[in-house]
């Protein structure tokens, strides 16, 4: 396929490129440095009196939904428009990267999108969730690191990015 981007749409592309590889990287320190131990009611017991801990779930929570908030709902739409594909909404354009191959699953990423609003909305009331929704989030980050990457690596065959002219 010829079709290349306009210059805003190029630059947009750029800039969500750069933005979801430091996601990406600050996402795996977070998850790294909080799933050195299993994360379970006992450890999610402690919150309220382990400022250190809430923050760094704070942290895990905000970058794993950011993550996944800038690849479906910014970066995807963009390039979709970008190839000259018609957008529609997340789930429709999930569906179109699942079947040119940069997602594996639309039900999996509908499923960490599920955790995600866990993770946000129900963990005050219910320790058990939140712990449950961490730890499948968690096995989940590896999943949304793979899909940024190709998706990455599909704007950098194309010769979108800065450095591949």
């Amino acid at each position: 396929m010829t079709h290349r981007p306009d210059k805003k749409t190029l630059l947009r592309l750029q800039f969500l490129a750069r933005v979801i590889h430091k996601e990406c990287r600050h996402l795996m320190t977070t998850d790294q440095r909080l799933f050195n131990h299993q994360f379970d009611v006992e450890r999610a017991a402690q919150l309220d009196l382990n400022p250190a801990l809430s923050e760094q779930v704070e942290a895990f929570v905000g970058r794993f939904s950011r993550l996944q908030d800038t690849i479906a709902d910014k970066l995807l739409p963009l390039f979709l428009v970008a190839l000259g594909e018609k957008t529609g909404a997340v789930i429709d354009n999930l569906d179109k990267a699942e079947r040119l191959g940069w997602l594996i699953s639309v039900d999996e990423w509908m499923s960490m999108r599920q955790i995600r609003n866990q993770m946000v909305h129900e963990y005050v009331e219910d320790l058990a969730l939140l712990a449950g929704a961490l730890q499948s989030a968690h096995l989940f980050v590896e999943t949304m690191a793979d899909t940024a990457n190709k998706l990455l690596s599909e704007l950098e065959k194309r010769g979108w990015l800065e450095n591949s002219g």
